[in-house]
């Protein structure tokens, strides 16, 4: 019963890159039997190009932009996971319509796992990798209050383990 409720519903996957929304999103939508989107992924496959060319080519206002075209667009679908951009908090129009159209979870990690994930991820767009902490910090201080702002539920996604945060999600849903 309380899986049919959850279906009927969206949910937006919120945080800070590399945090997991993608790993964790797939997993959640498989265990919900719903379908799972990721909004760079869509961006990208649209565009050919990768996000950081996008954002090469057409600075970060062209590709936030084309982020809240995929947002307004796939919110309009009934029953899936969406995982987010980081940076999807920083325009309002965004955080009003995942607010409205979906129950919205905020993946919250320390700094350090940031810094540490994001070291190994050779696709971080916006960081500069010699000043990878103080970038990630400054970044996590704007957008954290926007993230909690906006969320229906968080969750604490230092775990090693997806199943456990997952299982945790899951949890938090039923409880709704």
């Amino acid at each position: 019963m309380v899986k049919i409720m959850i279906r009927s519903r969206n949910i937006f996957l919120i945080g800070m890159s590399g945090v997991g929304k993608s790993t964790i999103g797939k997993q959640l939508a498989n265990e919900l039997k719903m379908v799972f989107y990721d909004s760079d992924e869509i961006i990208e496959k649209r565009c050919g190009a990768e996000i950081s060319w996008i954002l090469d080519i057409e600075g970060e206002e062209g590709f936030r932009k084309r982020e809240s075209d995929i947002i307004y667009e796939f919110t309009e679908k009934k029953g899936i996971v969406l995982a987010t951009g980081s940076g999807v908090v920083l325009k309002k129009s965004n955080c009003n319509r995942l607010s409205a159209r979906g129950t919205v979870i905020y993946l919250r990690a320390s700094l350090k796992l940031h810094v540490e994930r994001s070291l190994r991820d050779k696709k971080k767009y916006l960081i500069q990798k010699q000043n990878q902490e103080i970038e990630l910090r400054k970044i996590q201080e704007k957008r954290d209050p926007l993230y909690n702002r906006i969320s229906d539920i968080i969750i604490d996604a230092n775990s090693s383990s997806i199943r456990s945060i997952v299982n945790n999600i899951l949890d938090k849903l039923n409880e709704k």
